[in-house]
């Protein structure tokens, strides 16, 4: 008996459907892709040719091979720039991270209002030269509004951004601010992909609310954590635009962190091979990190599986 012929077109037809929808996907894509390529898979692998030469802009780039590299190790204020990052990431991060994680819980338990969630997320969506220059204003140490609160309730002006011992957590405040919002967002994501009957089931043992928190909650936020870690940490090293509008690396270098330093090198001292070794060097540490990161948090593996 002879097999229907549609039985043998199947295969083909979902072939084809498959094929559609692969150059479907791939042109929806293609913008961002091409778009990525040019402003940041060219320019990156120009970098790396620059970091092995002298090149003031002016003049032709000079071969110099490892000469960038071998100076960097020898800068202090590099080093010095490295250490004033990861103090910045450590005054960040942490607080960043757990005020987000707080908002989240509290969003996801008391309410499903949508302009909460907008009011939360505002921040995030202003430009960071703004929200730098708001804040440089409400905490200027004579005509701002905090020190001005503070002197009404008996404690003495502080100088922000003007002290050398507050100005980088200052910078990690203001950041705070404005990052913890779409932190919350992406934790507010992840709790509600948790299934209800697991709390139910932990309520039912007579789990408490830290309890299920603990045991249920954190372990099933993992791959959130693992990306809301590595995105903030590296873009934390990446502190540019904040510093630059409100301390300008002052007072004293007390906060010319590293991507400040860069671009310093570059465009106010002309040195654009030695600032492309710098940048290749804070690359390698972010790509070391992330590696690190994934790893010990097992970024591919889900408890919910």
């Amino acid at each position: 008996m002879r097999e229907p012929a549609n039985r043998f077109a199947q295969p083909h037809a979902l072939s084809a459907t498959r094929r559609a929808e692969t150059l479907t996907g791939w042109l929806l894509v293609l913008p961002a892709l091409l778009g990525f390529v040019a402003f940041h898979g060219v320019p990156a692998v120009r970098a790396v040719g620059i970091s092995f030469t002298d090149w003031n802009l002016l003049r032709a780039p000079h071969f110099v091979g490892l000469d960038n590299y071998a100076a960097m190790l020898e800068d202090g204020r590099f080093w010095n720039g490295m250490k004033l990052s990861l103090y910045y990431v450590l005054l960040n991060i942490p607080l960043q991270v757990a005020l987000g994680l707080g908002l989240a819980v509290a969003m996801h338990r008391l309410t499903t209002s949508l302009f909460v969630r907008s009011v939360v997320l505002l921040p995030y969506l202003l430009s960071n030269v703004l929200v730098a220059m708001v804040w440089l204003w409400m905490l200027d140490p004579v005509m701002g509004l905090v020190n001005h609160l503070l002197q009404y309730v008996g404690l003495g002006g502080q100088p922000f951004f003007g002290g050398v011992d507050q100005a980088l957590a200052t910078v990690a405040g203001v950041n705070v601010w404005r990052h913890m919002g779409l932190v919350a967002m992406l934790f507010l994501a992840g709790l509600q992909n948790i299934p209800s009957y697991l709390y139910e089931a932990a309520t039912l043992e007579g789990a408490t609310e830290w309890q299920m928190f603990r045991r249920v909650t954190l372990p099933l936020l993992r791959p959130v954590m693992v990306f809301v870690l590595v995105t903030s940490v590296t873009g934390s090293f990446q502190i540019f635009d904040t510093v630059a509008v409100t301390t300008n690396g002052g007072p004293m270098d007390s906060t010319r962190v590293i991507v400040h330093y860069i671009v310093q090198n570059a465009f106010s001292f002309y040195k654009m091979g030695y600032a492309s070794a710098m940048a290749m060097a804070l690359a390698a540490v972010m790509l070391l990190y992330t590696v690190v990161q994934m790893r010990v948090m097992r970024a591919d593996q889900s408890d919910l599986a």
